[in-house]
């Protein structure tokens, strides 16, 4: 016979700040609909459908069968930071050394830990609203004041620089970025990112630029990173990975790239929580770096096909009207016309159409009125979630 639990939970108050990412919460539940038999097309999750390209596979499987199975150093291993170390200085034209690069499971930490190691109590973060949510769940577990910019679809989803320079206070100690954007697929501009470092020039603040979606681009378009400006490196944190180029997210591998004397209290962070990333995954990255890149090109013309093909779909949809994602393999569509909140609108798609998407609130106040959908599935199943969000509005609408 069990005992019973006879003292009550007591967390600590910083629980409370703590969020959550929606992707997976949705995930569970369409999955716990799967198995009463229903049928439902995965719209929900952010995460290739590509296998992990062949030639990175067996590198990682060579590693583990050459005993790549142990404690590596907390920052890296040195092979693969010096790869990483390359690859930006090459793709962002700027010199970077090896000991200036941190190797973390996942792209999260480095999100993490730049708080962490930055902001104090009362500090004032600014971050994209809609935006990947870790930002502003991270921000408010610290104590930090999360100040959301808010990403407007006239504009295409890219932040307003002169609203950017407003927001700045005394109390003002990072600013992240993110482009290509997760939820909205919006793209910053370079000269919206030179503007960005003219406000910023005479103050001490650091920015966080993720640029997880850095080889996803559409269009002909090419990334340029706020890194690569004049007097910028030694206040940019730069956070990519190994998860969305390569489709590699259950290998966990992500990495930062930032001055040497901020790398080296990164690298504290990751003894003190993960110890280290994996041997093996880490040899694998080699692979994916330095080896043959046509993968990663094929994947990002078929996310383009995919896209051309759902936005379509999606603007001859009642109640629906989509603009064009620059980049990321995502579509923010605008449901404001059904009439429906962004939430109960997500949450009867799943359950009575069978398509599981997330409401544009899973990323902030300013989603309200849109749903995320991702087009990292077939295009097959992508034109079957179109049918059925098609016939759902024809009955409720």
């Amino acid at each position: 016979m069990e005992k019973a639990i006879q003292f009550e939970l007591q967390l600590a108050n910083r629980m409370s700040r703590l969020g959550t990412e929606t992707a997976f919460e949705v995930l569970n539940k369409a999955r716990a609909l799967e198995r009463q038999g229903k049928s439902i097309i995965h719209l929900e999750i952010g995460e290739p459908d590509f296998d992990t390209p062949a030639n990175v596979v067996e590198a990682g499987v060579d590693a583990l069968r050459k005993g790549w199975t142990h404690y590596g150093p907390s920052a890296g291993l040195p092979d693969l930071r010096q790869t990483i170390a390359d690859y930006v200085s090459r793709t962002r034209g700027v010199k970077v050394k090896s000991d200036e690069v941190v190797v973390v499971p996942g792209g999260k930490p480095i999100i993490f830990f730049t708080i962490l190691a930055l902001i104090d109590e009362g500090d004032e973060v600014i971050y994209p609203n809609p935006g990947f949510p870790i930002y502003e769940s991270m921000i408010n577990y610290v104590g930090g004041r999360a100040v959301p910019i808010q990403l407007r679809e006239e504009r295409d989803f890219s932040l307003d620089v002169n609203e950017l320079a407003s927001l700045i206070t005394d109390r003002t100690r990072l600013i992240i970025l993110n482009s290509p954007q997760n939820p909205t697929g919006g793209i910053l501009e370079r000269r919206d990112i030179e503007k960005i470092a003219d406000i910023i020039a005479d103050r001490n603040i650091m920015v966080m630029s993720d640029e997880i979606y850095s080889r996803l681009i559409f269009d002909g378009g090419e990334h340029f990173s706020i890194m690569s400006l004049p007097g910028m490196q030694e206040r940019t944190i730069l956070l990519d990975g190994f998860s969305k180029t390569y489709a590699m997210t259950g290998w966990r591998m992500g990495y930062g790239v930032m001055r040497a004397d901020l790398a080296t209290h990164m690298t504290r962070l990751m003894t003190n929580s993960n110890s280290c990333t994996a041997s093996f995954t880490q040899v694998a990255g080699i692979e994916a770096i330095r080896g043959d890149q046509s993968s990663v090109d094929r994947m990002r013309d078929e996310f383009q096909r995919r896209r051309d093909a759902f936005v379509a779909g999606l603007n001859k949809i009642k109640g629906f009207s989509c603009r064009m994602p620059k980049g990321a393999f995502y579509v923010f569509p605008n449901i404001t016309k059904t009439g429906w909140k962004s939430k109960p609108l997500a949450d009867a798609l799943l359950d009575q159409a069978g398509v599981a998407a997330l409401s544009g609130t899973a990323f902030g106040e300013f989603g309200e009125g849109y749903l995320r959908f991702s087009v990292a599935n077939s295009l097959e199943n992508l034109q079957q979630a179109l049918t059925r969000i098609h016939e759902w509005t024809q009955r409720n609408l």
